[in-house]
């Protein structure tokens, strides 16, 4: 059963690489800055994914504190971008 966990983690790291070239060929920032959230997001469910795979709550926590971070970063970049900093 935990096999399941660790190739549902795996597929999320395939779709981690897919948005890190979408990051690095992107035409645009905006469009950038939707890759790096999407990496971010991708990143939260592979925290719950391997939480559940190894019995460990504490990846839960950790994965609380990462997204509201990462969406606060976002928040930050997207009001950069708008001209608002």
């Amino acid at each position: 059963m935990i096999e399941v966990w660790f190739l549902a983690a795996f597929i999320l790291i395939i779709w981690i690489i897919l948005s890190t070239v979408r990051a690095v060929a992107g035409p645009t920032l905006p469009d950038r800055v939707v890759a790096l959230d999407t990496i971010n997001t991708l990143m939260v469910a592979i925290m719950i994914v391997l939480s559940v795979a190894y019995k460990q709550i504490i990846f839960v926590d950790v994965a609380i504190v990462y997204a509201l971070l990462s969406f606060v970063a976002t928040l930050y970049i997207a009001k950069y971008l708008e001209g608002g900093i």
